[in-house]
């Protein structure tokens, strides 16, 4: 707190908070977005140009098929880094919403506290002020003294207790007075530094929504110039590339031996994360009409009274792990080195996710993005 700030205005500040939070931890606007990363396949092929601008086809006989063009294994491997970075950026954006949501819940209380307190505290001053007025009418003199100057001695003795009562309860009054201005004091510079982190997610957020929206309008700009067929080629090799992935994966015998049954929490979370399919991909969407990635998952164990964190990389952080081999149906699967994507498993090397923006959510392979590790909610 600024040494030339006044308490007084701290606590009116704080007092506004009440109003001010709610503008400052609401969602960003809804745009399409983010989150899967580089696909199995993102290295570009070699003698490619991760830049170079789209290129056609390489033709081909009837009944063949033609050889992916460099050009557009080159664009293949651009898409997915910036999709990829969308995704990271997705995470940031998710993290500092949550921390404002959190930041935003510890002003409103501090708020109520320090209205609650303002009102003990006049309370209080009136008790004060009624006490000093009682002493000014008696002559100022003590209620002792006034004991003492009794020529009843019953009625000395008789009053003793009620001025021994008296004494207890003012210097509880003095006391509860002074406790109420010092808590009132601390909620203020608690809600001065709960502000100011509230303020520094606001920019966080601000900055990772950009950051978002670049990445994801250079690769619709980067789509926009293939032409019909080029993206159809584009698209098949993806699918190629994804299946090539998961059999390879699959040929490790990863899954032999793998016996693991969904709980009844694990089934409810698989049921919840299918009943989405079809639905679009929103980066910073928890449903229930979009999702992104971490949205879909987290939503799902929420529907089976678990709550996860929100981001894949605080689910990777937070949760248990376990080993590939032992994972069951309901565990999460985390993607890539940075945990910028995550899926639900849903058995038979199958995940259920919300891959990236113009897709929706979908079945794939478990094994078709490169696995960083698999965690378990509820474990």
């Amino acid at each position: 707190m600024a040494s030339g700030t006044t308490r007084g205005g701290l606590i009116a500040a704080a007092v506004t908070v009440v109003c001010a939070v709610t503008v400052l931890a609401a969602p960003g606007m809804a745009w399409a977005g983010p989150n899967p990363a580089p696909s199995a396949s993102a290295t570009p092929a070699p003698g490619t140009t991760p830049g170079a601008a789209p290129g056609t086809t390489a033709g081909a006989g009837a009944g063949t098929t033609p050889a992916p063009s460099k050009d557009l294994q080159a664009v293949r491997a651009q898409l997915d880094t910036l999709y990829h970075d969308a995704a990271v950026a997705t995470d940031a954006y998710n993290a500092a919403e949550e921390a404002a949501k959190k930041q935003s819940a510890a002003l409103v209380e501090l708020a109520r506290k320090i209205v609650k307190g303002r009102e003990r505290l006049a309370e209080l001053k009136t008790r004060v002020g009624a006490a000093a007025a009682a002493q000014y009418r008696t002559g100022g003199l003590p209620d002792e003294a006034h004991l003492l100057l009794s020529d009843d001695p019953q009625e000395f003795l008789d009053g003793t207790g009620r001025v021994l009562q008296g004494q207890k309860a003012t210097k509880g009054l003095l006391a509860e007075l002074t406790q109420t201005q010092q808590d009132l004091e601390q909620y203020a510079e608690d809600a001065s530094a709960q502000w100011q982190k509230l303020e520094a997610n606001r920019k966080a957020k601000a900055k990772a929504q950009k950051r978002i929206e670049q990445q994801i309008a250079a690769a619709e700009e980067l789509e926009s110039q293939l032409e019909k067929q080029e993206k159809e080629r584009l698209a098949q090799l993806e699918k190629e590339a994804a299946q090539q992935a998961q059999t390879a994966w699959l040929d490790t015998g990863v899954l032999k031996g793998a016996q693991g049954k969904a709980t009844t929490q694990g089934a409810k979370a698989v049921r919840f994360a299918t009943a989405q399919m079809g639905k679009p991909y929103e980066w910073g969407a928890e449903g229930p009409k979009t999702f992104d990635c971490s949205g879909l998952t987290s939503q799902a164990w929420a529907s089976a009274g678990v709550p996860v964190p929100r981001t894949s990389q605080e689910q990777w952080k937070q949760l248990p792990h376990v080993a590939v081999e032992d994972m069951r149906p309901g565990d999460l699967i985390i993607y890539f080195k940075d945990a910028s994507h995550v899926a639900l498993y849903v058995g038979d090397g199958t995940i259920v996710h919300a891959p990236r923006p113009g897709r929706t959510v979908t079945l794939a392979g478990a094994g078709s993005m490169p696995i960083l590790g698999v965690v378990r909610p509820g474990a």
